[in-house]
């Protein structure tokens, strides 16, 4: 338990420190503020900054608190409600032992964050993402004590089986990860979390009451209109090889723009699909253990042999998004194929563009398998946002979101979801067959957005709480 009690001492040294700052600001209160916080990248947090668009929308005050790696969504960069409160980024130090290292880097971050949190003006509420919660979950509650304000915890997942997927399940940092997120979690006010399946392992395992508040999209993932399709593609042609256009046919005139996808006609501006377009497959990722992309690509060679062996399907261009500490690894290996039919691209998009490019697809492919097998994975709720079928390899609790056979199919290893491609492929880009199907299913389901959700499900928790 070295590492919980050493960010105990951290936090005992310097709250004691700091606790002349809730004498200075008592006069101004927390005044229903609400302090947003995760200890990561604020621009691959999408949840967390909807609840910062969604408190700001009802009128509360709200400080932002992460990594500023990459840009936030504009809308929460213009919002006169929200300000955001960069923190840095601590890199891990390189010298003695792997746990040194490890105790080391939460005591500096535990002190970060507490000092950070301490200067920002007085919430009502901390409202903290987790993971990660090593040792932000600790943190937050040393603040929401001295402050007087309440914790709140949304559990996207357990931290813990995060770390096992890197260390194993019985190592000494994962044991005290699992103790440590169990005793803190179990001191917060409320709780949220992502699944229904959580909500039962939380009160099963940890006595924790928590209210499920699933991921639904923001209004601005819908299909994209072809215009807009097109003008996307052009954009991204300028960097990306695939989205350009790879011949000219017979009836494509010389006044006529192109892309990859799509034409446009200079004379009257009129914007058409073009004539034996490549099939746009989509996947994101943050290249982490719990996502294996070597099943994207081994079910692609075999889309390839399929190709080459006569079976009439489209060509592919295949865009992987995001980043994160695997993207070099795979680069490598997508380096090393050599395809005739299919393109792989894999590029970091603006917050603005990967909605409209989602809403241009074709199928979306989703690798993600919880490491707990209790959260879901949040860029399918965006791609049914988009009304973009999917397909996405099983666990335990996909059931809560992917229909198989509905509004998508379900797979679980390479064969299957090369089966599945060229099922879904066939006779392509023809509005017969199951992809028509399900994207029809999808458009007829009237999905729940973000903001109704969160108005059903968390507002009535800050009214009851002014």
């Amino acid at each position: 338990m070295a590492a919980g009690g050493a960010v105990l001492a951290a936090l005992g040294a310097l709250a004691a420190a700091l606790l002349w700052l809730r004498w200075r600001r008592r006069a101004a209160g927390g005044a229903g503020r609400v302090c947003v916080a995760v200890l990561g990248d604020l621009g691959r947090s999408p949840r967390m900054q909807y609840h910062a668009l969604s408190l700001a929308r009802h009128g509360r005050g709200v400080t932002l608190l992460g990594y500023l790696e990459t840009k936030p969504h504009s809308d929460v960069l213009d919002n006169e409600n929200i300000r955001i409160v960069p923190i840095s980024a601590l890199k891990s130090l390189q010298v003695g032992p792997k746990i040194f290292q490890y105790v080391v880097k939460i005591i500096a971050q535990a002190t970060q964050l507490l000092y950070t949190m301490l200067k920002i003006d007085q919430p009502s509420y901390v409202l903290l993402q987790n993971p990660p919660g090593l040792p932000s979950i600790a943190v937050a509650w040393v603040v929401c004590l001295i402050w007087r304000s309440k914790l709140i915890i949304d559990w996207h997942n357990y931290g813990y089986t995060v770390m096992s997927l890197i260390h194993g399940r019985n190592h000494l940092l994962v044991q005290i990860a699992k103790w440590y997120e169990k005793l803190f979690g179990h001191l917060s006010d409320y709780n949220f979390c992502v699944t229904n399946a959580m909500k039962e392992d939380l009160w099963e395992k940890c006595n924790i009451k928590a209210i499920t508040l699933y991921d639904k999209p923001a209004s601005y993932f819908k299909e994209t209109p072809l215009e807009l399709q097109h003008q996307l593609y052009m954009k991204l042609a300028k960097v990306y090889e695939p989205f350009k256009a790879q011949y000219v046919t017979e009836s494509v005139k010389s006044s006529a723009e192109r892309s990859a996808f799509t034409e446009m006609d200079h004379k009257n501006g009129g914007v058409i699909k073009t004539r034996g377009r490549p099939a746009l497959l989509i996947s994101s990722t943050s290249w982490t253990e719990d996502e294996d992309f070597s099943v994207l690509l081994k079910a692609l060679e075999d889309y390839e042999r399929y190709i080459n062996e006569g079976i009439k399907l489209p060509s592919l261009v295949c865009v992987i998004t995001g980043k994160g500490p695997l993207k070099e690894y795979y680069n490598q290996l997508i380096d090393k194929l050599h395809f005739k039919h299919i393109q792989i691209c894999t590029p970091w998009l603006e917050a603005e563009d990967y909605p409209l490019l989602l809403g241009s697809a074709d199928l979306g492919v989703c690798l993600h398998k919880s490491s707990s097998g209790l959260d879901l994975p949040m860029k399918v709720v965006d791609m049914f946002g988009c009304c973009l079928p999917v397909c996405a390899i099983h666990f335990e609790c996909l059931h809560e979101l992917v229909k198989h056979n509905e509004n998508g199919l379900i797979f679980r290893d390479s064969n299957e979801l090369a089966e599945q491609l060229k099922m879904l492929f066939l006779e392509f880009p023809t509005l017969e067959g199951k992809l028509n199907k399900f994207r029809k299913n999808l458009q007829a389901s009237k999905q729940l957005r973000w903001d109704e959700s969160w108005d059903q499900t968390v507002l009535p928790l800050f009214r009851q709480n002014k």
